[in-house]
């Protein structure tokens, strides 16, 4: 199992309608990231920079960043475009973190 963290930057004073949206992920998109092995995704929010955190727990070689040809996701990306600071092809832009410390 891999251990995922990246960041991303929300448009300011999107705050509230980023988690409205994420609150009602679409069913379908839910269980995609679900049947490509992605588990206990979260997302924090630091207020002073409107950075976004992610973090999520992978079973197999790649995670939710990695779905970028699948047409659900792409419908999402251009969903969450007008609230997020995106790539041309509307998908988030994305930085991966490195992890530097783990505790079990």
């Amino acid at each position: 199992m891999q251990r995922l963290a990246f960041k991303m930057k929300l448009n300011e004073g999107q705050k509230d309608a980023y988690t409205k949206r994420h609150n009602e992920l679409w069913p379908e998109l839910r269980k995609l990231l679900k049947d490509n092995g992605i588990s206990e995704y979260s997302i924090f929010f630091d207020e002073e920079t409107n950075t976004l955190f992610a973090f999520q727990k992978v079973s197999g070689d790649g995670g939710s960043q990695d779905l970028a040809n699948n047409e659900v996701v792409k419908k999402w990306w251009n969903y969450m475009a007008d609230i997020m600071e995106t790539n041309p092809d509307k998908s988030p832009v994305s930085v991966p973190l490195e992890e530097l410390f783990y505790l079990e």
